[in-house]
């Protein structure tokens, strides 16, 4: 498999606190994979770092070939960036704000026409596209950043709580949705819904303290429970590597 995320040795300190600390990874075309960890642990810093929204301290990231800091734009172009809140423009319309989303992206006339359409339909945006996202429940404000971050297609998604604030029927569709692009894409979701790694996710990664504290499939996770666990037994081995206690949400 082909490695489209590289990150080697990140490390970021606001002052004297080392938020990361040497987090190494790759994630290839075809896996889906769930960060976990904690409440403070370092997930959003990563993921951050990872896009270039922050700059790290010590350490580089390749996005599908291109470093971030060699070649910026073009990482950058490579992938789509679902962040903690999905913040937006509150004023414009759901396809207003689309359309220039696809056009920063590049896209214009029938090909931006057709881009929007299908993402819309893909997160189902249809009864809302006319409304301004101010007045969006969270929900579909939720929607809306999905439909930003996948408009230009793009190979790599990194995605900070994809469904939060949906109900479970919205959630069940997104899902769906991160499942179907899971297998030609190289995605990253952070999340505290451990129902989402057993629906989605092809490897887990657990972060504590700033520090990747398992890499490996789900069952591995899952296999570090006792076998009289059944329901929750993730939250269990959750607990038992991180000594801290993990809200378990459906």
């Amino acid at each position: 498999m082909t490695s489209l995320i590289r990150a080697e040795n990140l490390t970021k300190r606001f002052g004297h606190i080392e938020a990361v600390r040497g987090v190494t990874l790759e994630v290839a075309a075809g896996e889906v994979v769930g960060f976990l960890g904690p409440n403070g642990a370092g997930k959003t810093t990563t993921m951050r770092m990872i896009t270039g929204f922050l700059e790290p301290t010590q350490g580089q990231v390749t996005l599908q070939g291109f470093s971030l800091d060699a070649a910026p734009i073009q990482a950058r172009r490579s992938f789509g960036y679902l962040p903690e809140g999905a913040p937006a423009y509150p004023d414009m319309s759901v396809l207003e704000y689309l359309q220039f989303i696809g056009q920063v992206r590049g896209f214009a006339g029938q090909a931006l026409h057709d881009r929007i359409a299908a993402v819309v339909s893909q997160v189902h945006l249809e009864r809302v596209q006319q409304q301004t996202i101010e007045t969006l429940s969270k929900g579909f404000k939720r929607r809306v950043g999905i439909a930003q971050a996948i408009l230009h297609d793009p190979p790599i998604l990194i995605m900070d709580e994809p469904t939060d604030g949906l109900d479970p029927n919205q959630k069940h569709e997104v899902r769906q949705l991160i499942r179907s692009m899971g297998s030609t894409k190289a995605i990253v979701l952070s999340t505290h819904i451990l129902e989402e790694v057993e629906a989605v996710c092809t490897r887990v990664i657990l972060i504590a303290a700033g520090r990747i504290v398992f890499d490996g499939r789900p069952e591995e996770f899952e296999a570090r429970a006792p076998a009289s666990v059944q329901r929750n037994r993730m939250d269990h081995v959750f607990r038992e590597m991180t000594a801290t206690g993990l809200e378990v949400r459906s």
